[in-house]
């Protein structure tokens, strides 16, 4: 199997996984939404799951494996399973250290960094203590997907990588099964949504179990990390890393702190808008990010350059193809979803159409954080975690600076277009940094397939609009007839659009399509063997 292939079926893997995933994470939302809607009580509640998630970031998805597969990939590739393992042990122990004095600061200064990342409740009486309970129960969430994240780096290095894009869908039914039941034990029910968080950290951990067994990995504490000279290269690595996550992740904290000012509800039509945007974003961007980092790392670490370049090149035009029609569909699409899925209950008519806006405006944002995303891994298998801090710190002042002023006329639509005018502004100075530190020659190359792709979008999007004019959108209920007219759409879209990359000759395409008939055609044959 080629690289390209190799990266396409890890690709496609993850997509299922994730696919399967967001979709429960879009019930996950509805429940919330019909529950709970956009209100004094989501506000505090989103307010206070950005704080686990914020230091999931900077500890675990993106520093911890950023650092963590490019060495890790080294160890096992190079010197074999008994040196990696040790690595692993060391790694979890040294974690799981870390994440306990982590959690009990967090716990203990809970008041202060809600007070600071949601300043603006203070308006609202009640808000903010609200808020600062919500966190106190969710807090403990960093330390069992920190474990998580290093759990996953090792399966996707062992070319692993279902169950571990699959691990969220325990999250969502996890909350989904807080706010039905547990929520009933409580006079405010908001309090069994954040206890369905951290059962569902719990339940994602004990996924992962059983695959490493079968890898024959066993993790056991192992605390002479401080003589590992591997891991004190992965340290050297993750610090900057943390550094250029957590200036990533302070520009959501930024959005949310301004949105604190701003009427109540408007952090929650931004949670909402962010959420159906983080759905391609997850199974396309995310996916193929992932496949990426450990092919990359093996690349280099087998001094294959050209074959990185190669890698590189493929994965942005893929990137391409997969985002462009995903952000025209998002736009097209954005008050017909939150109609059909989340009108009813106490999210109401108004609910709709502010967090369909806010959707509208992150929708072009999609295509500049695939390309970041992108290029930012080959950064850190290339084992430079340095330049993407750097370009963090530029991309935090613009998204600031675009915040501040767009939100005194367009509110919080005014921040989720600094959002993307900081995506894009962060996509351009990575691939240029990049195409500078590898004298790479594909600008023009990709620029074309860009083009071709945006031509292949438009029928599509015609065909879509008018489609759509067919259903009534403003009113609940109808669900089947909705339904109907929005698969409709949706699918004839992707025929279209599927049809004009063929007739463009867009490659890639072609590439993709022959992976999925042969991973049909394969099951098949396995069921007939059966």
């Amino acid at each position: 199997m080629s690289n390209r292939q190799r990266i396409v079926a890890a690709t496609l893997v993850m997509s299922i996984a994730t696919s399967i995933s967001r979709v429960s994470g879009l019930i996950r939302d509805m429940v919330v939404a019909r529950f709970f809607g956009a209100s004094v009580t989501t506000d505090a509640f989103f307010m206070a799951f950005t704080i686990p998630n914020l230091l999931r970031r900077f500890f675990a998805e993106g520093s911890l494996t950023a650092a963590f597969v490019p060495v890790f990939s080294e160890v096992f590739h190079r010197r074999g399973e008994e040196e990696a393992q040790q690595l692993a042990n060391r790694c979890a122990t040294l974690l799981l250290m870390v994440m306990f004095v982590v959690v009990l600061l967090g716990l203990f200064c809970s008041p202060w960094i809600v007070k600071a990342i949601g300043y603006g409740f203070g308006q609202t009486e009640g808000k903010l203590e609200l808020t600062h309970q919500l966190n106190l129960i969710m807090f403990p969430y960093i330390a069992l997907v920190s474990l998580l994240a290093l759990l996953t780096g090792i399966l996707n290095v062992r070319g692993h990588f279902f169950l571990p894009s699959l691990s969220p869908l325990l999250l969502n039914l996890a909350m989904i099964f807080g706010a039905l039941s547990l929520g009933q034990l409580f006079q405010r029910p908001v309090f069994g949504l954040a206890l369905g968080v951290l059962l569902g950290g719990i339940l994602q951990l004990l996924l992962q179990f059983p695959v490493l067994l079968r890898y024959r990995i066993r993790l056991r504490p192992d605390f002479r990390f401080f003589q590992d000279s591997q891991l004190k290269k992965m340290t050297l690595l993750m610090l900057p890393g943390i550094a250029g996550v957590a200036i990533y992740q302070i520009n959501v904290v930024v959005s949310r702190l301004l949105a604190s000012f701003l009427p109540d509800g408007s952090v929650s039509y931004l949670y909402y808008g962010q959420r159906l945007f983080e759905f391609p974003q997850g199974v396309f961007v995310v996916s193929l990010a992932q496949a990426v980092l450990p092919m990359m790392s093996r690349q280099i670490a087998d001094d294959d350059h050209e074959g990185m370049q190669q890698s590189l090149d493929f994965s942005l035009t893929l990137i391409a193809l997969l985002t462009l029609p995903a952000m025209v569909g998002l736009m097209l699409c954005a008050k017909p979803i939150f109609s059909l899925f989340f009108l009813g209950g106490e999210f109401g008519l108004s609910d709709m159409d502010n967090s369909a806006l806010a959707l509208i405006c992150f929708a072009p944002g999609l295509l500049f954080v695939g390309y970041s995303r992108i290029a930012a891994q080959t950064f850190y298998a290339l084992k430079d975690t340095r330049t993407p801090v750097v370009v963090s710190f530029w991309t935090l002042l613009v998204n600031l600076g675009a915040g501040i002023v767009l939100m005194q006329w367009l509110g919080f639509m005014g921040l989720a277009l600094a959002l993307t005018i900081a995506s894009l502004f962060n996509a351009i100075a990575l691939l240029n940094l990049l195409w500078r530190k590898l004298d790479l020659t594909m600008a023009r190359q990709l620029l074309t397939q860009s083009v071709r792709i945006v031509f292949a979008c438009l029928p599509m999007a015609l065909l879509v609009y008018l489609l759509l004019g067919m259903g009534e959108w403003n009113s609940p209920g109808s669900t089947a007839v909705k339904a109907l007219i929005l698969a409709g759409a949706v699918g004839s879209g992707i025929v279209v659009f599927v049809g004009s990359c063929l007739l463009l000759k867009i490659d890639e395409i072609q590439q993709l399509l022959r992976m999925i008939t042969n991973k049909f055609r394969r099951d098949k044959s396995s069921v007939k063997h059966l």
